[in-house]
């Protein structure tokens, strides 16, 4: 068994291709709750702090839109710091119109949403790590009930709206890919993951450190999906963020062993999953 990746490995900035982006600028500031951090050409920085970016949209010139028969992006997931703030953020969204899909996922409760050029986002709360349940492998059980948003929403009380609270973090990232034996192999055989549970043959989870999921991957874009084209808008890449020059030394080192080709650009190791999934490895 490969050594797992640091546990305090975690999302990080995830970079969108929009097809316009002041409207998406709008969208996350006035709808998701993001802070404006700075435009700069055809890139815009979002935060929840107002500090460290979360977020980076990228306007493409002349964009293909997304559609559901491609690799990539199946959601990019907000972490809220606790219970209230989600109810907080649901009163929110249901004031202002917004179509939202739901689940109770056992470990946490969540709701999901599509951006202007249809980019999923998945905004929840976590349930404390002490009631989460495990089967007989070891691995997290998780599925998907209704929500009691009655009690979200009493729970928010008259608390205003203030945009996205202080402590939210991206929490995870949900990837369509071509295929789960080869990215399995990847992640977890190359990267160190740990793989928390898997959904028969079409979905798999994994994490760093014991958490439900970092990373979710799912072939229900179909068997073989390859990536939309580069102008498509969608997801750019996302950052895995480790916690020290050693954590990345160590992943670089798998990779170079592996003759897994990567390349290293201004202190981040950039490389693509076997379905072409852009990552960047930086360490904090």
């Amino acid at each position: 068994m490969p050594k797992s990746i640091h546990p305090d490995t975690q999302i990080g900035l995830v970079r969108l291709k929009v097809s316009n982006l002041e409207r998406s600028i709008r969208y996350y500031q006035q709808i998701i709750g993001f802070n404006f951090v700075r435009e700069q050409g055809d890139t815009a920085e979002l935060s929840a702090d107002g500090d460290r970016p979360l977020l980076l949209l990228e306007e493409v010139p002349n964009p293909v839109p997304l559609t559901r028969r491609h690799a990539g992006l199946y959601h990019f997931a907000i972490l809220v710091p606790d219970r209230k703030s989600l109810g907080v953020t649901v009163r929110h969204l249901a004031e202002n119109g917004v179509p939202l899909g739901q689940g109770d996922h056992w470990v946490s409760e969540a709701f999901y949403l599509n951006d202007p050029d249809g980019n999923g986002i998945e905004i929840y709360a976590d349930r404390p790590r002490e009631q989460w349940e495990y089967d007989e492998l070891g691995q997290v059980k998780m599925g998907t009930d209704p929500v009691d948003v009655e009690s979200l929403l009493l729970l928010a009380d008259n608390e205003p709206w203030e945009g996205l609270p202080a402590g939210t973090t991206m929490g995870h990232i949900h990837l369509h890919v071509s295929g789960l034996p080869d990215t399995e192999r990847f992640y977890c055989g190359l990267l160190g993951f740990d793989l928390v549970t898997k959904f028969g043959d079409s979905a798999l989870f994994i994490s760093a450190g014991g958490y439900h999921h970092h990373i979710g991957l799912n072939t229900w874009a179909g068997v073989g999906a390859k990536l939309a084209p580069d102008g498509a808008v969608g997801l750019k890449d996302y950052e895995l963020v480790v916690p020290d020059r050693s954590a990345f030394d160590e992943i670089e080192g798998r990779l170079k062993a592996a003759d897994y080709p990567y390349q290293l650009d201004g202190g981040e190791l950039c490389v693509k999953d076997p379905t072409g999934n852009a990552i960047r490895v930086a360490a904090r």
